[in-house]
């Protein structure tokens, strides 16, 4: 993780169903669910992690709610290079074996961060030549990950050694030592600790782009010829208004590729709905990738982060647990809960209403739409496939039926009422319509089959759940 601000990428709301209304139907909780980040993590096989600071291990607090929600660690600076080897030949593991000691006495899985880095170097490093560059680097692998041999699930072998246009970073290590670099770190790195996944990591790969192309060509070219790479590595510093419209896919991409996916340094600028929005989107895709093994949120509290200013953690500064908490836990434990039959939602002081029929049952209830001013009935059955098409509309229509549609294969059509680029989304997966001006967000869990998908308006402004579901 880069210390300093970085320049993201500007990105776009998926276009908005324009559904202003206050929902009826509340739902129950989920029974026997895990009740903690780590544990209902767990439950998939998965870890959910934090990045941990020495410098705060004093606050009970802090340590306390580590300790209690989470069941995976990163150090956040004690396993760089400065601290590891301030000095040539010149070793600091103390730091480092303060966070691995006390993340294995509660029995967590730690992740290694970082060996070949080109920031937080200490001085000495930069002025080698190509030579001594190249003679250093491996020592170094060799002492940090021979030192923490068989205590760490993975180390991030290299980190962020990629530019945004998909070209190799002009680093220290690439200016002197060339492409071949990398593949010599990674095999370095699985000399020195043959059991740990070994993992290249890097930020603004988060949907499929040029920079997360590039990293894809590399792991594709290393696996093909045998280069020791396990894993890929997601920073994913997100803000409340990131698309993550090609986010899954670009996981399942690198999954695809024989390599373990993991959520390095999740963090998420905003507050309240729209943050925990995106949040329940990052934990839908990993839960969605087979090859997703974990998370890690870059910190435990806001006023700890890196970001502070942007609020960016799933516990606030008295490590009160935020809405975003609440939407990943929801997600680690199955997704929402079905409540059964049917429900209502209703816009009272504005032109929309999305009912089902009272009279309707579970397996052939129709998804009525009125415009509240008229009165105009507009129909969509749900059936086992489908899509859901968001597209630039004329301002008046927000959930419409496809004309011509038949019953069984008919789109429901959402217009962005304030225009937008057209996206969809089918049934079959996972996705989210979110409504960032307004109050509604229309949203299907990521784990339910087709004929078992639930449709779930969630209250964006005030949280809470509300559902209604299209059972088979």
């Amino acid at each position: 993780m880069t210390i300093s601000s970085r320049t993201r990428t500007a990105v776009t709301v998926l276009a908005a169903a324009c559904l202003s209304a206050t929902a009826l139907v509340l739902s129950p909780g989920v029974a026997g669910a895990a009740s903690t980040l780590g544990a209902a993590a767990a439950q998939s096989g998965r870890y959910f992690g934090a990045a941990i600071s020495t410098s705060h291990l004093g606050e009970s607090a802090y340590v306390n709610t580590w300790a209690a929600e989470f069941n995976g660690v990163t150090p956040e600076n004690e396993m760089k290079w400065d601290t590891v080897e301030p000095n040539r030949n010149q070793f600091n593991f103390g730091p480092g074996d303060q966070i691995a000691g006390q993340g294995r006495s509660r029995g967590m899985k730690i992740r290694g961060h970082t060996l070949v880095w080109y920031q937080q170097l200490p001085g000495w490093v930069s002025g080698l030549d190509a030579n001594n560059l190249r003679s250093a680097m491996l020592n170094h692998i060799s002492q940090a990950a021979g030192h923490w041999k068989g205590q760490l699930i993975a180390w991030d072998v290299v980190n962020e050694a990629f530019e945004e246009n998909g070209t190799r970073r002009q680093s220290v290590f690439q200016q002197k030592l060339g492409d071949g670099y990398i593949e010599d770190a990674f095999r370095a790195a699985r000399t020195a600790d043959p059991n740990a996944k070994l993992c290249y990591n890097d930020y603004n790969t988060d949907g499929v782009n040029a920079k997360s192309t590039g990293i894809y060509n590399m792991v594709r070219d290393f696996k093909s010829r045998g280069v020791p790479i396990d894993c890929v590595g997601f920073q994913s510093h997100l803000g409340s208004n990131s698309n993550l419209g090609s986010y899954q896919a670009n996981l399942q991409r690198f999954a695809d590729l024989g390599v373990d996916v993991q959520i390095t340094e999740l963090d998420v600028g905003g507050s309240g709905s729209g943050q925990a929005n995106v949040y329940r989107q990052v934990a839908q895709a990993c839960m969605a990738v087979s090859r997703c093994t974990g998370i890690t949120v870059w910190g435990v509290t806001d006023k700890y982060s890196w970001r502070s200013g942007d609020t960016p953690l799933l516990f606030d500064g008295n490590y009160g647990k935020k809405q975003a908490y609440t939407a990943v836990l929801d997600v680690l434990n199955g997704g929402a809960p079905n409540p059964g039959g049917g429900g209502t939602v209703r816009a009272v002081a504005s032109n929309r209403c999305l009912d089902v029929p009272g009279s309707a049952t579970a397996a052939g209830t129709a998804l009525q739409i009125w415009d509240c001013h008229t009165g105009t009935n507009q129909q969509w059955t749900r059936a086992s496939t489908g899509e859901l098409t968001v597209y630039s509309g004329d301002g008046k229509r927000c959930l419409d039926t496809a004309s011509g549609g038949t019953a069984a294969g008919t789109a429901a059509v959402i217009a962005s009422c304030t225009g937008g680029t057209g996206q969809k989304w089918t049934f079959t997966g996972s996705g989210t319509i979110t409504n960032a001006q307004s109050g509604l967000c229309l949203d299907v869990t990521g784990a339910a089959t087709a004929n078992g998908t639930k449709v779930i308006i969630w209250t964006c402004n005030g949280g809470s759940n509300q559902q209604w579901a299209a059972a088979a």
